[in-house]
């Protein structure tokens, strides 16, 4: 992996994985949270940040078999933009993560979940 362009983030799937095959393979696309706590005027604050992953292939099968909402991973990967038009013709632009590898995290143990 090019180190010019390499995330490295821990956070908690927000819903289930969404998994579908393509004429390339599978692609497994879902959100993290990671919740920064810092306080503020006295006061405990949490801000949240909401990250768009994308895994594909062998790693896109692991995460639809082993990663479920609520649960805590490690992502490695590289951030990736892209445009596309919806239905009503308008220019949308996303920022994702292209996932390398994934850890699914618990208290128990740490699961390596794939390497791509």
């Amino acid at each position: 992996m090019d180190s010019r362009n390499h995330v490295q983030l821990i956070g908690r799937l927000g819903g289930e994985p969404t998994v579908r095959d393509t004429k390339s393979g599978k692609v497994a696309r879902f959100s993290i949270a990671i919740n920064e706590q810092f306080t503020e005027n006295g006061q405990s604050r949490t801000n949240t940040q909401w990250h768009n992953i994308v895994a594909w292939r062998k790693l896109a099968e692991k995460i639809e078999s082993s990663c479920h909402k609520g649960n805590e991973v490690m992502i490695c990967g590289k951030l990736t933009s892209r445009s596309y038009e919806d239905q009503n013709k308008v220019k949308k632009y996303v920022t994702e993560v292209l996932a390398s590898e994934i850890v699914c995290m618990s208290k128990t143990e740490q699961k390596e979940v794939a390497v791509a």
